[in-house]
């Protein structure tokens, strides 16, 4: 089995938010929650004052303890990938995870999200300069800007998010629709900074290894 990290170069983040953007559009997470967030940090007092961010996606950890709290076997880790997973069609909304989490990158969903919400024109008085009443669409359709990857199961199991079901918890699946066509996650790709890399860390000459063993580095916890 492969063993795919994250390895973040703290030097190189200015805080701008790409990889929560990126996240929040590849994965359709609902409003107020982050699957990936950046925290802030700040040292000193002005004017001498150092800002640090640190990006915190879900961690997959190797004994992940969001696993054997849940009660009904709703989150688990995939063998293949070490990939930490919730099943949506299982979770009965406990929250038992968010507790175990050391990170805190659970969340929950008290509201029933509007998969198919979105704001369009009237098409009776809007001129050509795009004035005029906006009303609320909700067509039974999928909106396009949504993404339909996630409106699939994967190995047979609905750990996409796509529905987003009112009731149950989520957190940040390291896009397993994109790692399903060995794709980096989305957030990795947006980076402008290069600040978040992803590779297999058993493979000597993947860019996270080379970054181990060139930089300085620790681990969470």
């Amino acid at each position: 089995m492969v063993h795919h990290v994250f390895v973040i170069d703290l030097a190189r983040c200015v805080g701008c938010r790409s990889c929560m953007e990126a996240c929040k559009i590849e994965n359709n997470t609902t409003e107020g929650i982050f699957w990936m967030d950046v925290l802030k940090m700040e040292d000193g007092e002005f004017p001498n004052v150092q800002r640090t961010f640190l990006p915190r996606p879900c961690m997959h950890c190797e004994r992940p303890t969001c696993v054997p709290v849940c009660p009904v076997g709703a989150r688990f880790k995939r063998e293949d990938d070490g990939l930490v997973l919730t099943d949506f069609e299982r979770c009965i909304g406990c929250r038992y995870c968010l507790l175990a989490c050391p990170y805190g990158v659970g969340y929950f969903n008290w509201k029933k999200p509007v998969e198919n919400q979105y704001y369009d024109w009237e098409s009776d008085g809007v001129n050509e300069l795009g004035t005029g009443n906006v009303k609320e669409s909700t067509r039974g359709v999928l909106p396009p800007h949504k993404n339909p990857d996630l409106h699939r199961n994967y190995q047979g199991v609905n750990v996409a998010g796509g529905s987003h079901f009112m009731g149950t918890a989520e957190k940040c699946t390291w896009c397993v629709q994109r790692r399903a066509k060995d794709q980096s996650p989305a957030c990795v790709n947006i980076c402008p900074m290069f600040v978040l890399n992803f590779g297999d860390i058993d493979d000597p000459n993947s860019k996270v290894s080379q970054l181990l063993t060139e930089r300085p580095h620790f681990r969470l916890l």
